[in-house]
């Protein structure tokens, strides 16, 4: 009898441990080549930008329509519709929403790729396909604040933050997702926002292109089953990232909120994985930042359906070096003050912000932070050891219109002190894309080099002017780079 008891629980070993092997094969045949090439034959090419409205999503979502089951889950404040689209057949629920701050749209392009894929059939692949499809029940919601997506913006049309609504759920955007969740009971969930493109992985100059985070579900910010599974599903993830990005990851601050989602949905029982995509060089539009998303959550949706996530630990998970919010657009290094008659070196630190009109969308520059900047890192770095800070003047002749200026004359006329012109027509408040100030409905502008002034100034050298600051843009007068400025008339 005893040996019949030894026997059977050596079998049932055998039996486990094949299954885990099995399981982890299964995992490590999906490679980031292959998510790589998924996403060139998917990628939905009704999205080209990451401005996209409401409206432009609604032919994109019902296309699917044979493939996934479509619902209309509710209303936003200003009455656009929010819909669920459910694909696959499996024991294991999996929701995804995405677009909860309406300008975080990194995410939604991705998930469009997504459906491409998960609707095809007859490639290279199909097996991958048929695991998920066999083992997990996918509920998406690709746009869940549809107001603020429209206006660009990140909070809803209550100008509430969504992410600040779980617990009263004052927002019917709010109520739908708690709906959803209660309804759906998923197993897994996928909260998707976009973070600003100054976060970089910490005390390093590298961005944190992507930030992954299993949010904690009390202050203490222990861990059981529900949380550790995501922390494990991540350290999965930052395995094919370090592929893609080395050094580019960071980890989300897991500092508990009680009042957001993800914290919540934790809570709730619901193993919950943050992707933060943050910025990377050269890529304004986000486009390689998609295809990041798209390639790590089909990789944890493969680790889902296969377990394969538990071939990491939570160990793994914490070894994600932490976000930091060291980054700046702009450090100039020892640039020389004068106050009352003496000079001062000082290193200025200047980023600049998004913002949108009617005409389209702009940036502000400011001046951070002043004095001792060597914890930070610049996209762009300047040693103005021996130039001096230079006001500029306005140059008094009106032009016409904006049209009428050259990217050459603009330049002409910094090189002579002039950092700003006058124009007699057109719209305030219109972007622009000269590396010069226009002025319209006043005859003069502001800047400077202290906190929170616009850094509109030159810089000199014996008193010939070497570079001119134009809204936290650096402009070289004598040997000026190509570059996009996104200026607005004053």
């Amino acid at each position: 009898m005893k040996n019949s008891i030894q026997l059977y629980l050596l079998c049932f070993l055998l039996f486990a441990t094949s299954c885990k092997i099995q399981a982890q094969i299964a995992y490590e045949k999906i490679s980031s080549d292959r998510l790589e090439a998924a996403f060139e034959s998917y990628k939905e090419p009704a999205i080209t930008h990451r401005r996209f409205k409401h409206a432009d999503l609604q032919p994109l979502i019902q296309k699917h329509s044979a493939a996934f089951q479509i619902e209309k889950l509710g209303e936003s404040v200003e009455g656009k519709s929010i819909s669920g689209m459910i694909w696959g057949k499996g024991q294991t629920k999996v929701m995804l929403w995405s677009q909860m701050h309406g300008n975080e749209s990194t995410a939604t392009m991705a998930l469009f790729d997504l459906f491409n894929f998960l609707e095809a059939s007859g490639d290279e692949h199909e097996e991958l396909r048929k695991t998920l499809k066999s083992s997990l029940t996918l509920k998406f919601i690709p746009i869940l604040n549809p107001d603020g997506a429209d206006a660009f913006k990140r909070r809803n049309g209550l100008d509430i933050d969504l992410n600040r609504d779980a617990i009263s759920q004052i927002s019917p955007e709010a109520v739908i997702l708690k709906k959803a969740r209660d309804d759906f009971e998923p197993e897994f969930g996928f909260n998707l926002h976009d973070q600003q493109i100054y976060y970089n992985v910490v005390n390093t100059p590298k961005q944190a292109t992507i930030s992954l985070l299993a949010p904690a579900y009390n202050y203490e910010t222990e861990i059981n089953d529900v949380r550790g599974n995501a922390m494990k599903t991540i350290a999965g993830m930052n395995d094919i990232l370090q592929k893609l990005i080395p050094g580019q990851v960071g980890k989300y601050d897991d500092a508990f909120e009680p009042r957001a989602f993800g914290d919540n949905i934790q809570k709730w029982g619901t193993s919950t994985i943050l992707i933060e995509s943050g910025g990377y060089p050269g890529d304004p539009e986000k486009q390689y930042i998609r295809k990041l998303n798209f390639i790590i959550i089909l990789n944890a949706l493969h680790q889902i359906a296969t377990k394969g996530y538990e071939q990491y630990t939570t160990a793994q998970y914490f070894a994600i070096p932490d976000n930091g919010f060291q980054l700046m657009d702009l450090i100039i290094n020892e640039m020389q003050v004068k106050v009352r008659d003496k000079l001062y070196p000082l290193d200025l630190a200047i980023r600049r912000r998004e913002s949108e009109n009617a005409t389209g969308y702009f940036m502000t520059g400011s001046v951070e932070d002043l004095g001792d900047m060597q914890i930070f890192y610049g996209f762009e770095t300047l040693d103005a050891t021996g130039l001096h800070y230079t006001e500029g003047k306005v140059y008094p002749t009106a032009f016409e219109s904006v049209d009428k200026i050259s990217e050459a004359e603009a330049m002409d006329l910094l090189r002579q002190g002039f950092l700003a012109v006058k124009v007699k027509n057109g719209e305030a408040r219109q972007v622009h894309g000269l590396p010069i100030l226009v002025l319209k409905t006043t005859e003069k502008f502001t800047g400077g080099w202290t906190t929170g002034s616009v850094p509109n100034f030159f810089l000199a050298k014996d008193g010939v002017l070497k570079y001119g600051v134009v809204n936290g843009y650096l402009i070289n007068l004598e040997n000026p780079k190509k570059q996009e400025f996104r200026n607005r008339v004053f």
